[in-house]
């Protein structure tokens, strides 16, 4: 069955066991907290809704099916997906993570990680790393590709093979993509993460996050934190989001064909000096052609000196000021002082999050109206205030 067959109809899942009691078309919600047993001994797969949701189990079933995978878990947020993978490792372990990783996931690193006796590094770049020379407290690495915000591309099958000759645990935050463009478990990942706040929810009202796993005794362990930390998702918002699930092909579709556009309109702009998209190197756009079918639609630019990036983001109409992505309303973000602003200002300088980076979360809106917008806000930006 086709990807976007697949979205709508599960027949094989717990949903569509469900479905079939009534005939509803809609799995219904199950909100009830806990269930009745048949007796002593004689248990039944759903007891308390912490442990187990029919309507959650649907949702993990969907979105392990969609990647591929073999085990699906739905969490009440992606930092609860990926704090949930982080207490997989225990004390006197190192997690290298890319260096322009999410804000959130920085944060939490760079907070929490001393206080569990774990510890990080940040890699430049994962594609040049030698993992032979990686010392043994080295147990996982984090990766974003494309990575957030300025859309590296790792190369997960190299990553992985390298990584997998030292014991190494592999995990990939897939966000940006979704498994309709990219499956890294397919790609020799060991977890992937997704804040399915963002392409999957896709309208700006769900807060969720997923974990998918092939091997048995990783889902054992992310099954017991979810239960013994109470993360998990929420009836009525699995429900919300197996519904938006539904639509996301042709949203991903009609998102990044609206970037394609606006990003070949940046790059001609004399008033833009950078673009940051997976088809701009050359060398990460053969990565990115070879291990995903898409490129997503978040992009960042960094504006000319001449081009003032307060005036630049009030001038703009239709992209709102806002943190998050990958909605139907095209969104704009000014990375060093809204999503990484944990980031010290050395390690900004360092890694490229300057003052004059922008990043876009493109919509799905009537491109020629967002160039339109661009274009004034471009025009506008380089005026004297007054």
């Amino acid at each position: 069955m086709k990807y976007d067959t697949m979205v709508i109809h599960n027949p094989q899942s717990e949903a569509g066991h469900l479905k079939d009691a009534l005939g509803a078309v809609v799995l219904p919600v199950y909100l009830s907290t806990t269930y009745a047993q048949n007796g002593l001994g004689n248990y039944q797969r759903y007891m308390y809704i912490r442990g187990g949701n029919p309507t959650r189990n649907a949702l993990e079933e969907l979105a392990a099916r969609l990647e591929d995978a073999r085990y699906g878990f739905a969490f009440s947020s992606g930092m609860a997906a990926t704090s949930a993978v982080f207490n997989l490792f225990s004390a006197g372990d190192t997690i290298l993570l890319n260096n322009n990783v999410y804000g959130g996931t920085f944060r939490y690193v760079s907070n929490l990680f001393q206080r569990r006796g774990l510890g990080y590094h940040l890699v430049d770049n994962f594609n040049t790393l030698d993992f032979a020379a990686l010392t043994p407290d080295v147990k996982a690495v984090f990766i974003e590709t494309p990575s957030n915000p300025l859309l590296q591309v790792t190369d997960i099958r190299r990553v992985a093979d390298a990584a997998h000759k030292k014991g190494i645990t592999v995990v990939v935050d897939n966000t940006f993509m979704t498994s309709y463009f990219q499956k890294p478990l397919q790609l020799g990942a060991d977890i992937v993460v997704y804040s399915a706040t963002k392409y999957y929810s896709g309208h700006s009202d769900i807060l969720a996050g997923l974990a998918l796993v092939n091997d048995t005794a990783l889902a054992e362990q992310l099954k017991f934190l979810q239960n013994t930390l109470g993360n998990g998702l929420s009836p009525q918002d699995s429900y919300m989001l197996q519904r938006s699930i539904k639509t996301l092909p042709l949203r991903l579709d009609r998102h990044e064909k609206n970037t394609n556009t606006v990003v070949a309109y940046l790059q001609a702009h004399p008033r833009v000096a950078k673009v940051f998209y997976p088809t701009v190197p050359d060398e990460e756009r053969r990565i990115q052609a070879a291990q995903s079918a898409g490129n997503g639609a978040v992009l960042s630019l960094v504006l000319s000196d001449g081009c003032d990036p307060a005036r630049f983001i009030a001038a703009l109409s239709l992209f709102d000021l806002a943190v998050s992505l990958g909605s139907v309303e095209s969104l704009v973000c000014h990375p060093a002082s809204m999503t990484h602003e944990s980031f010290p200002a050395d390690l900004q300088k360092k890694v490229g999050i300057e003052p004059n980076l922008i990043r876009l979360s493109i919509g799905i809106e009537n491109i020629d109206d967002l160039i339109a917008d661009l274009e004034q806000a471009l025009v506008y930006c380089t005026r004297q205030a007054t």
